[in-house]
This record gives structure tokens, C-alpha cells and sequence, in this order.
């Protein structure tokens, strides 16, 4: 992989936090960017991505997601070989609980992305920072995508 992108989908502003929180704790070239001026042609099989996106309403996408989302259903490329793992933001008292996230993560599998390591969750119920919870799995995401 040539770098990592970390691409951030957020309403509150709480996922570009953790976002640019990530980007430190990842060695090599790293590049955190905002999904709402992402642009496909961007993409890469050669880079490796790290989607961390809030949940906003009623289990939709935060508004800067929707640009993303929008443009992949629309241009639907062929995402085969691609490699990503995604982070999501949410409070599990509702029941569409890191749903925001879900809609990407199946967006990019059925464009053939495959996603990576443990499904990443931070519940925002439980009165930890989101930051934290993002820390510590990106530390174990990188440390299972280590060669042995």
C-alpha cells in the first residue's frame, strides 16, 4: 500500500476529530480527507482507506457523506481490489445505532471494495470519547494488517 486515507463523513464535526486523531497514530503516508470534496477519480487500489463516519437522524448519512455516497451510486466504479476498513459513530439508545457507517461500508462492498479487520464502533452512550475508542482500534487494526 502506498498510503493510508482517512476519509471522514460528519455532521457535529465529530468524525473529522477522530479522523485527523488517526492520522496521527498511523505511521507512513497518511492523508485525511473530507468525503463532501473527495473525488472518485482520487481512488486508488493501491492506497488503503479508513472510513470513519458519524450517523445522523434516523440512521441516514451525515451531510458530509452524502456527497460521497452520492457520487458512487451514481458512478458505480468497479472497486475490485480496493481495501478498507471503517470506524463508525453512533449511540446504541436508537436503534439505527452506526447505521451512517453501514450505508458506506455496503456501498463499497457491492462496488467489490473488501473490508479489513474488526467493524470499528464508538457508542457514544456510554460517555467515552469517540477519540479513544478510535485510537485503540486502529492501533489493532494496523497491528493484524502487519506482515508476520
Amino acid at each position: 500500500m502506498s498510503r493510508t486515507v482517512v476519509l471522514f463523513g460528519t455532521e457535529s464535526g465529530n468524525a473529522e476529530m477522530v479522523a485527523e486523531d488517526l492520522e496521527l497514530e498511523i505511521e507512513g503516508e497518511t492523508a485525511v480527507e473530507d468525503m463532501t470534496d473527495f473525488d472518485l477519480d482520487d481512488l486508488t487500489p493501491d492506497d488503503f482507506y479508513i472510513i470513519v463516519c458519524s450517523t445522523h437522524g434516523d440512521g441516514e448519512l451525515p451531510t458530509g457523506a452524502r456527497p460521497f455516497a452520492a457520487s458512487l451510486a451514481e458512478r458505480r466504479p468497479d472497486l475490485t481490489g480496493y481495501v478498507y476498513a471503517v470506524f463508525g459513530l453512533g449511540d446504541s439508545s436508537y436503534e439505527t445505532y452506526s447505521h451512517g457507517s453501514e450505508l458506506i461500508d455496503e456501498q463499497l462492498t457491492a462496488l467489490g471494495a473488501q473490508r479489513v479487520g474488526v467493524y470499528g464502533r464508538h457508542d457514544a452512550s456510554d460517555g467515552s470519547l469517540p477519540n479513544d475508542t478510535a485510537t485503540e482500534w486502529v492501533k489493532a487494526l494496523l497491528a493484524s494488517r502487519v506482515p508476520a
